[in-house]
């Protein structure tokens, strides 16, 4: 491959570069095929392992549905594969780390394939660092590419092709809002619809804001166009996605369009359940919860981060809101939806967090009643301001706290879990359970994993079940037939 000089292209993570950055020049393009690649796929196997959120799942349905258009067909095995595209997460440090792995393992399989086309993109390829050590150390990437150029990945592939050339693009300004992608969904069951990219909260200690950019949200008519389309093939749920769904519209210069605004129209569309993520608090309004308290085709579920307990800490993470009012906004939620279910996410050992104060993320999850939650130990993001915090909290500390955590939530799924014991639930029946296929498995409205005895043929369909036990993990039924 021919080497080129690839610094023009990036840009280290800088939080005041990036706060005064904007959306000018960010529009609406249609996606289009190039004309003259025709089918370079053509008795060609695709590959993709995606690490990551709900954001990296579709976007590689995105990046298969293009790989689809040019002719390539799917893959299971990486040992058929023509291309092999890893779309990677950069949230932790672990999650980089399985990637560089993934890499070394990898070049074995191109030494033997010399024409196997090797991809990166992702949050990973958005960091000057990353891509630098692919550059050096990972020679055998034939291509690099972030999170806004998936659209120009035909013409990657061409050069990497035709050219024989280290094909290498991330672009530093925000990408475009690219509309009718192609799409190879994973399932006819449930679906992904993104709603708006990138996020301007500007947490401490997140790298999301420089890998995704500003916030720019896609157009209300285009959004229901997608879903309107989704209901008439049949799927019986979505899930709409943003980095902070709350903040949806908020860009807009021509109209006053919030994210409770969408989601009462949406509620009149014949699809039977809509789910979205991810929230955050500082944004939920009173639009969103009376959206929500209408019910419908709205799920009885809210991931709601709070992240910290404490007030200090908050402050510090650049949260925005105070502990009070993240417990008042729990308040008013479960006022309008009495059987909602909240689930968050929590940070442990944020540097110079002291014992009392995790004491406090102790007690509001007691307070908040959270059915469920993803936990995570602190980790510093290069180029983020918590990543120059002092820490004086010892590794032992983090995970002996996260453990007294884990602890306290799994008391709490079980909980929440026994109080379905007897009642009859409505869950989406979506296959055979992953470790017994006479066992079916599937979701309830507020987002609980049912393992029932049941009819297959219902698979893709919404059934009746009755709940015989609560594990910690998941409830265990019967389905009715009425």
């Amino acid at each position: 491959m021919t080497e080129k000089d690839y610094s023009k292209y990036f840009q280290t993570p800088n939080l005041n570069l990036a706060r005064r950055r904007t959306r000018e020049g960010a529009q609406k393009i249609d996606f289009v095929m190039p004309a003259n690649l025709g089918k370079i796929g053509r008795n060609k196997k695709f590959y993709i392992d995606t690490y990551g959120c709900q954001m990296n799942v579709h976007d590689s349905e995105v990046i298969a549905g293009i790989l689809s258009e040019l002719g390539y067909t799917p893959t299971e095995n990486e040992n058929d594969a023509d291309v092999i595209i890893l779309n990677t997460c950069a949230i932790r440090e672990n999650a980089e780390n399985r990637v560089f792995g993934e890499l070394g393992r990898l070049k074995a399989l191109k030494l033997q394939n010399p024409d196997l086309i090797l991809g990166v993109c992702g949050c990973m390829s958005q960091e000057e660092k990353v891509v630098n050590t692919l550059l050096q150390k990972y020679q055998h990437v034939d291509i690099i590419f972030g999170t806004h150029n998936i659209h120009r990945l035909p013409e990657y592939l061409r050069d990497a092709y035709y050219n024989k050339e280290r094909v290498v693009e991330v672009w530093s300004h925000e990408g475009d809002i690219v509309e009718h992608m192609p799409v190879l969904r994973q399932g006819k069951i449930k679906a992904w619809v993104n709603i708006m990219y990138g996020c301007d909260e500007f947490c401490t200690y997140c790298i999301v804001p420089y890998t995704r950019g500003k916030e720019r949200s896609r157009y209300p008519e285009d959004i229901l166009a997608e879903i309107e389309q989704l209901a008439k093939e049949g799927y019986q749920e979505i899930t709409l996605l943003g980095q902070n769904v709350n903040a949806y519209g908020k860009d807009f210069k021509d109209r006053e369009y919030g994210f409770g605004d969408l989601l009462k129209v949406i509620q009149k569309i014949n699809i039977p359940r809509v789910r979205f993520t991810t929230s955050h608090p500082r944004d939920f309004d009173q639009k969103m919860i009376d959206a929500l308290a209408n019910r419908g085709n709205l799920c009885e579920h809210v991931h709601l981060p709070v992240q910290s307990g404490n007030n200090e800490i908050l402050r510090k993470m650049n949260r925005k809101y105070t502990r009070e009012e993240y417990l008042e906004l729990v308040r008013e939620l479960r006022k309008a939806i009495p059987d909602v279910a909240i689930t968050t996410d929590i940070i442990v050992g944020f540097p110079g967090e002291t014992e009392e104060q995790f004491q406090d993320t102790l007690s509001l999850v007691d307070e908040a009643d959270f059915e469920g939650a993803f936990t995570f130990i602190f980790s510093p993001r290069e180029g983020t301001p918590a990543a120059k915090f002092p820490d004086n909290v010892t590794e032992e500390e983090k995970h002996d706290r996260l453990q007294r955590l884990n602890q306290k939530i799994n008391e709490k799924f079980l909980a929440a879990h026994k109080k379905y014991e007897g009642k009859i639930v409505e869950v989406l029946c979506e296959g055979p359970s992953k470790n017994d296929e006479t066992i079916l498995a599937g979701y309830t409205r507020t987002n609980k994993l049912v393992n029932f005895k049941g009819d297959h043929n219902n698979i893709g369909k919404l059934v009746k079940v009755r709940i015989t036990e609560g594990k910690t993990w998941h409830l265990l039924g019967e389905e009715v037939n009425e």
